[in-house]
């Protein structure tokens, strides 16, 4: 068989993950300390777990209705309401999906036509720009700086918008900066995208997990943006559920039927037994999370210090649960650093460029990892980094 004469040219010539590959290397190698995959090293709470087991004990394993379970669809409108002042409505502006991936390529999908225009802040995470294209669309990278804190500036995006404009992605806090957008940045953007139809997707999945004083806002929270943004998050990061593969999506309603639409033809509903244990998230999961978001707030604080007595200037990351330090002292390629640090000293991180043109120079590093495990790694790095110095 000629398989590439018969695959789909567009998915073809997508480029794999680079999270991903080097992960799978670290993972055929003894000893890696890897700190490269965004996922909580705490379990489910407990009470959520439960809630869980106790629906399948109760025999609950049928079909939800293709938009979620109507209680879990208030419960995420209450919960929503509680922590943004934002209304929906849980029958027409709510739908639960299989995480928040599947939120963003049905928001991508029911959107954007072949040619549309989406803006991309760069660095940010891997999966916009390939369902972009899967979509149709042409992924327009908006390039953030160091100098920027990484936030997406009014000025470089009234640049980049063209008659051809249809979405800008706003993924706040960043995955792999750990930027985020304060009010006023988020009200600036907002008075660029006034005078134009372009719709907003915002990624708000590490909401949640924003350090400091000043909570998370979305840039529905500003005045004549909810109307255009479809808003999208789930229980992942936050409620450290990554495996329950559960997220939800929060639009105008006649955004939200068609995405319901693509939804029932592509996946019918997501997994009964995850929006019980959801549903127990929703209304009683905000000390937990606090307690998580605490316990990822100290190893910031550690990391951050300990990359910059290394030599590596590290920006501080606001929110998420992601460093992004510069290792352009090293005077080598993000793919030479990491795998270098990976063959030589056996830790695992990702290179920047694995997020967009702009990470070149930067590697991403996890610290959703134990403390002990961080030292450990960080003891590994400052030898590699010592060593290059010395020419070793």
């Amino acid at each position: 068989m000629q398989y590439d004469k018969l695959l789909s040219p567009c998915i073809c010539g997508l480029k794999p993950s680079g999270i991903r590959r080097f992960f799978d290397i670290a993972a055929e190698m003894e000893g890696v300390i890897s700190l490269s995959i965004g996922e909580p090293d705490f379990a489910t709470p407990w009470h959520i777990r439960q809630k869980g087991v106790e629906s399948l004990e109760k025999g609950r394993t049928w079909y939800s209705p293709n938009a979620g379970l109507t209680v879990l669809r208030e419960e995420i409108a209450a919960y929503v309401k509680r922590h943004t002042g934002l209304v929906y409505d849980p029958k027409t502006e709510v739908v639960v999906t299989v995480g928040g991936s599947e939120a963003i390529d049905l928001a991508l999908r029911v959107t954007v036509c072949p040619g549309d225009e989406v803006l991309i802040p760069d660095p940010s995470f891997v999966c916009y720009e390939p369902l972009t294209r899967m979509a149709g669309g042409v992924p327009v990278s908006l390039a953030t700086r160091r100098e920027d804190n990484f936030a997406l500036t009014a000025e470089t995006l009234r640049a980049a918008i063209t008659p051809r404009t249809k979405l800008l992605v706003l993924p706040f806090p960043n995955n792999p900066t750990g930027g985020i957008m304060r009010r006023d940045q988020l009200e600036a953007i907002a008075e660029v995208l006034r005078d134009t139809s372009v719709l907003v997707l915002s990624d708000e999945i590490y909401g949640e997990l924003t350090y400091g004083d000043e909570p998370h806002v979305s840039i529905a929270q500003i005045g004549g943006m909810q109307e255009r943004t479809i808003r999208i998050s789930g229980f992942s990061k936050a409620f450290a559920m990554t495996g329950w593969r559960l997220g939800y999506a929060c639009a105008p309603a006649p955004i939200l039927e068609q995405m319901l639409k693509l939804h029932q033809y592509a996946i019918m509903c997501a997994p009964t037994t995850a929006q019980h244990a959801a549903i127990e998230a929703m209304r009683n999961g905000d000390e937990a999370v606090q307690s998580m978001r605490s316990d990822y707030d100290c190893r910031r604080r550690l990391i951050v210090d300990r990359l910059r007595k290394i030599g590596l200037d590290c920006f501080e990351p606001e929110g998420a649960f992601y460093v992004f330090p510069s290792i352009r002292s090293t005077g080598l390629t993000s793919e030479e650093f990491c795998h270098k640090l990976l063959m030589e000293k056996k830790v695992a991180v990702v290179p920047g460029n694995a997020f967009g043109e702009s990470g070149e120079g930067f590697v991403r590093i996890s610290y959703c990892y134990s403390i002990k495990h961080i030292q450990e790694a960080l003891d590994r790095i400052e030898d590699f980094v010592n060593a290059l110095k010395n020419g070793d």
